[in-house]
């Protein structure tokens, strides 16, 4: 889609607060189209906001490993 990413002062916390919402409201099947649409809109730009701020959380956290290549894969048991 090729949309830049808004510098926000928003936390992740909130970002993903919106975006959890936005889901609610998407599944309500009385909401118009035409508002579904745009907050589905909406739903994309916070999921991408979420995204960069994970990557750059990650990025950070690499710079503070000694070898910067700490492995981020969960463990299942």
């Amino acid at each position: 889609m090729g949309t830049k990413l808004k510098q926000t002062k928003e936390s992740f916390e909130d970002t993903l607060k919106e975006l959890e919402d936005i889901l609610k409201e998407l599944e309500n099947t009385q909401t118009p189209l035409e508002d579904l649409v745009e907050r589905y809109k909406r739903a994309q730009e916070c999921l991408a906001i979420c995204h960069k701020k994970l990557d750059d959380a990650e990025m950070q956290i690499k710079k503070l490993e000694p070898d910067g290549e700490e492995d981020f894969s969960l463990e299942s048991e």
